[in-house]
């Protein structure tokens, strides 16, 4: 079953240029029984079928930690894809209902991962962009279809696009002032070992810097190994900054990587055996010019002292170097004013938005 739920949108979206897929092999991470964040969730994976064949799939998620840090009795629903079929969509969701009924949840909402480092937020505009790889795309009537079951908006994330001139903005005058004020600098990482030390003190800011955010539970120890070998192997160390203090602790961090999109589709998700032919030149900053923001965080008493401003220095002098021209900013929830505004002495454009939808039961 877990292989059909995972290709299922691979038909669904075979005539849609804009849809990407996730990597099948995350994908089996995530969904399967070794997920480590099935140590504070509970999850269930449904799919219906029509004449004999699958039309819709959804998973079913308790995340214990976030409902009790934020006193809630929530059961989420992510994984979400469905053919133009309402009866369809609302079978799923009551579904999900139904399995969750066991914990006497107060409200249904989605589409929502375990955590935040999985895919959420239903698109409800841009869909005539290509979406970065690491988001979700979907179909229109997927908005139309919850609404008309009776869920709400409860949050929305904007996703914008930054052009990089050939001349920094007036702002980076002042990178060296915010060094010795705060004695800060950037971390220049030349090995794997050291990407992957920072790596991991990358996800411990990360847990200070979204604690307050929507719907975040902090990862745990055993999720951020998980991340580390995963991720920071693939990095280039050109398109990520580290921020640390005098005292070599991570304070900041941003990372992008080039943009990938329609390689990954092209490969279906899957690298191997033949997917990486596709996707590999893409991975070369000098032939592609787009890149993507994937993650950033500053610790929160870093937050007004310019931290963010030496790696936006530190990224575009970078740009300028490789060619990139173009950053699809990876989403940001619109109430996250501290976030909307790092961007603002920058050529900043619309991109896309999603939408968590809430449902009271």
């Amino acid at each position: 079953m877990l292989k059909q739920f995972i290709n299922f949108p691979i038909e669904l979206y075979k005539d849609c240029d804009k849809w990407v897929p996730s990597f099948e092999d995350d994908e089996y991470k995530s969904l399967g029984r070794e997920n480590p964040s099935l140590a504070f969730c509970d999850r269930e994976l449904f799919l219906a079928y029509k004449d004999g064949r699958i039309a819709g799939r959804i998973a079913a998620i308790i995340n214990h930690k976030a409902n009790e840090k934020w006193n809630e009795k929530t059961v989420r629903f992510g994984w979400f894809d469905v053919i133009e079929d309402f009866e369809v969509a609302k079978a799923l969701v009551d579904k999900v209902v139904e399995w969750g009924r066991k914990w006497n949840p107060e409200k249904i909402k989605g589409p929502l991962g375990f955590t935040d480092m999985d895919r959420e937020g239903l698109l409800v505009e841009g869909f005539e962009n290509e979406s970065p790889f690491t988001v979700l795309y979907n179909y229109p009537y997927y908005g139309e279809f919850l609404e008309r079951m009776g869920f709400a908006k409860d949050a929305d994330w904007t996703q914008r696009y930054v052009n990089f001139d050939d001349q920094l903005p007036p702002m980076m005058q002042y990178a060296e002032l915010v060094e010795k004020r705060y004695g800060l600098k950037i971390y220049r990482a030349s090995s794997l070992s050291q990407m992957a030390r920072r790596g991991r003190e990358m996800f411990h800011v990360l847990n200070d810097a979204f604690a307050p955010l929507y719907e975040y539970s902090k990862l745990s120890e055993e999720q951020i190994d998980g991340y580390v070998k995963q991720y920071v192997p693939v990095l280039n160390k050109d398109l990520v900054a580290f921020v640390v203090n005098e005292e070599d602790k991570l304070v900041a961090f941003t990372v992008t990587m080039p943009h990938i999109s329609a390689g990954v589709r092209k490969a279906k998700g899957r690298i191997l055996p033949f997917g990486w032919i596709h996707i590999l030149p893409l991975l070369n900053p000098r032939r592609n010019h787009v890149a993507e923001g994937l993650l950033i965080g500053v610790l929160p008493e870093y937050q007004a002292k310019g931290a963010a401003l030496l790696m936006f220095k530190y990224l575009h002098e970078n740009y300028l170097r490789l060619g990139i021209k173009r950053l699809l900013l990876n989403p940001q929830l619109e109430d996250n004013h501290k976030v909307q505004s790092l961007f603002s002495g920058y050529d900043v454009h619309p991109y896309q938005r999603r939408r968590s939808y809430v449902k009271a039961l």
